[in-house]
């Protein structure tokens, strides 16, 4: 697991993370929190893993307890290929766009302004990050 910490993600800033997919990949994900044991937006797109095949889980975990999932329809990713995520943060919520177009809405369930802990796990080699 690789953890950004200290990289302040603002309401109002974009965030862009670039990686490719191992091509054994099963799944990975991105996990932006106020600290390394609260999750506020947890992005796991899922190969094979957990029951799931070609499924996109959002969630938070808060409290050490996970709330609701929010699924995604469609699964633009590939066993060892390149992706790129683009999360929007809104006062309200956090925008997800990939790169086929499709989107997803997450809610900023923790109700923070900004979020000073990234983490990365899982199948992926991340190959740069970006906050704007």
């Amino acid at each position: 697991m690789a953890t950004l910490k200290n990289m302040f993600f603002s309401v109002g800033q974009t965030l862009t993370i670039a990686g490719v997919a191992q091509p054994d990949a099963t799944n990975f994900q991105v996990n932006i929190g106020p600290n390394e044991q609260d999750i506020t937006l947890h992005f796991n797109p899922r190969f094979n893993a957990h029951g799931d095949e070609n499924a996109i889980v959002c969630n938070s975990y808060e409290g050490g307890n996970w709330c609701e999932e929010v699924r995604m329809e469609g699964f633009p990713f590939h066993q060892g290929e390149e992706f790129k995520i683009v999360i929007e943060f809104t006062p309200t919520e956090f925008v997800v766009t990939l790169e086929d177009g499709s989107t997803i809405s997450f809610p900023n369930r923790l109700g923070a302004e900004k979020y000073s802990v990234i983490s990365f796990d899982g199948d992926a080699s991340i190959r740069s990050v970006e906050v704007k």
